[in-house]
């Protein structure tokens, strides 16, 4: 769609400034790694993601919004053999990609090899706005080629498609940062969205933790099928973010890189 990138970027670009200057201003937690030396590394990641998403959509054109485009040209997918109100196709489209995007969070913990990939988002010992854009390149074209998949059976609209992926974006900065929300206003926004709060119980150390609030965007799946934890048992000052064994090597870009295909 026409002006696509410049809409998304310049969204993440606004949403990413701000997050960074909020969680300056009002922390909730000491960092416990040098912001500089994780910055570089977390942003390197994300430099390499996007190459490697080009690269695909050299071999592979039709990407997230271009496969919604295709479906809707060849009538392929639930939307397209329905005659909904536009309004519904694209609340039902961000719920269902929503969805999607839980349920694929949830097996990548529960599947080894999915797992040794996604350890590289939680292996950042801090947990701030840059730790939402860390992901394996291996992680992220598997992703794309998921969303893919689930575009294809729903068939959404091209709009619904850049929506989402807008909204998800956002709230995964959002619920990465490491802002302090007061305790009144986080119990009411988590009702709808994840928070800073309740995402950080999914970076904690205990297994128990982090096999829960699997949800990036809404909260209502964690709810609804039984993965929401509310507090963690250390306290949200007080509890260890990342993995058990690690040190400070995942903080180096060439190392966080090789992790999936290391022993531990």
């Amino acid at each position: 769609m026409e002006n696509e990138i410049l809409i998304r970027v310049a969204a993440f670009l606004g949403l990413f400034a701000l997050f960074a200057v909020i969680e300056a201003l009002v922390p909730r937690r000491r960092r416990v790694q040098s912001r500089a030396r994780r910055w570089i590394t977390n942003i390197g990641i994300v430099a390499i993601d996007q190459a490697a998403l080009h690269l695909m959509a050299l071999a592979l054109p039709l990407l997230a919004v271009g496969a919604a485009l295709d479906a809707r040209h060849n009538g392929l997918g639930l939307f397209n053999l329905t005659d909904w109100p536009a309004w519904v196709e694209i609340v039902g489209a961000i719920l269902i990609l929503d969805f999607a995007i839980w349920a694929q969070h949830l097996i990548i913990h529960k599947v080894p090899l999915f797992w040794r990939f996604h350890r590289v988002h939680h292996a950042d010992r801090d947990f701030d706005v840059t730790t939402a854009l860390r992901f394996h390149p291996v992680e992220i074209l598997a992703s794309m080629l998921v969303k893919i998949g689930v575009v294809y059976l729903i068939g959404p609209a091209a709009l619904a498609v850049i929506l989402f992926e807008i909204i998800l974006n956002g709230t995964a900065m959002f619920n990465h940062a490491n802002i302090r929300l007061p305790q009144a206003l986080d119990r009411v926004v988590r009702l709808v969205l994840v928070t800073p709060d309740m995402h950080r119980i999914h970076h904690s150390v205990h297994r128990a933790e982090h096999d829960s609030n699997y949800g990036f965007a809404l909260s209502l799946w964690d709810r609804i099928l039984g993965t929401y934890v509310a507090e963690p048992a250390e306290g949200h000052l007080d509890m260890t973010i990342g993995l058990k064994w690690q040190d400070d090597r995942p903080a180096r870009l060439g190392w966080i890189l090789a992790l999936p295909f290391r022993r531990k």
